[in-house]
């Protein structure tokens, strides 16, 4: 029979195998991995580029949407402003990470063609048609494809984009419309974004279509009056989405949808509802996150 003292250090003896063992299987155990979506966490690749098209950048919103979204999620946005068509053109080729654009057509296509995924409604304005307060066409309150037909027959100085952005297509969309094939001396077509193109107008006294988050941004120094609006022609709708990772390895997956779900959240669709308020007694755009189209 064991003695008292024996019985006990045996029993010691147990514990201490029992506790180093423990021990052993702890150090063997990794560390539990941090949640990659954890706050805080710095991303593994900061560069998210965007491309846009110019009335984004041009009425300002971006000016203010870049630092809230690099704040609150520690990526660097990175803004290509180059038009609708152009943009496009850069995720088909997956040299942007995500998309903010208003040509429905094209966006349909791209998606269909798996070049984006993830696509969600934004945010909308309407187009506006301006030219000089003078109006030598004649067009003003008409309906946008009579006002075209207006500005063909008298021959009066049109501004075209010219540069297969969203506007230059909804623009070609209205003289289809209008059963019109634009050419001639007075159809001039500048090649450039939506406030060069407003600064040409104004300067020679011409009309053009465009946006009106970009004329009310830039309207102080133009000299140029809104003469249509309200036409259901005129609706321009913006939407968001990623350039599809699995087509293109090098995109950035995670900071494209970071931008597609920073865009449509209630904070930054507030901002949007506000944004032209203050200066212009009303909003630039008006946001439409989980809306039916």
């Amino acid at each position: 029979m064991f003695t008292k003292n024996r019985l006990w250090v045996i029993m010691l003896i147990v514990f201490m195998v029992m506790l180093a063992a423990a021990g052993c299987t702890a150090a063997n155990q990794e560390p539990p991995k941090e949640d990659a979506g954890q706050q805080g966490q710095e991303p593994a690749v900061k560069e998210v580029i965007l491309a846009t098209t110019t009335s984004t950048t041009d009425s300002g919103l971006l000016d203010v949407l870049k630092p809230e979204f690099d704040k609150q999620t520690g990526y660097d946005l990175t803004i290509v402003s180059v038009g609708s068509g152009a943009a496009i053109a850069m995720g088909e080729k997956g040299e942007a990470d995500a998309l903010l654009v208003h040509s429905p057509k094209d966006e349909k296509r791209i998606e269909a063609a798996g070049v984006a995924v993830n696509r969600q409604i934004v945010m909308h304005n309407d187009f506006v048609l301006v030219g000089p307060s003078e109006d030598p066409a004649g067009v003003r309150g008409k309906a946008v494809a009579e006002a075209l037909k207006a500005i063909a027959e008298k021959q009066a100085l049109f501004l075209s984009r010219g540069d297969e952005s969203g506007t230059h297509k909804k623009e070609l969309g209205i003289w289809e419309k209008a059963g019109i094939t634009p050419a001639g001396e007075w159809y001039q077509e500048t090649g450039t974004g939506m406030g060069d193109t407003l600064n040409v107008a104004a300067e020679k006294k011409g009309y053009t279509l465009t946006d009106r988050g970009t004329y009310l941004a830039l309207k102080e120094n133009l000299g140029l009056e809104i003469l249509v609006e309200g036409d259901p022609d005129l609706l321009n709708v913006y939407h968001v989405m990623q350039v599809n990772p699995e087509k293109f390895d090098k995109v950035n997956a995670a900071g494209g949808q970071a931008f597609v779900e920073f865009m449509v959240s209630p904070e930054i669709q507030q901002i949007i509802k506000n944004f032209g308020v203050d200066k212009f007694g009303s909003p630039l755009f008006f946001p439409d996150a989980g809306k039916e189209e």
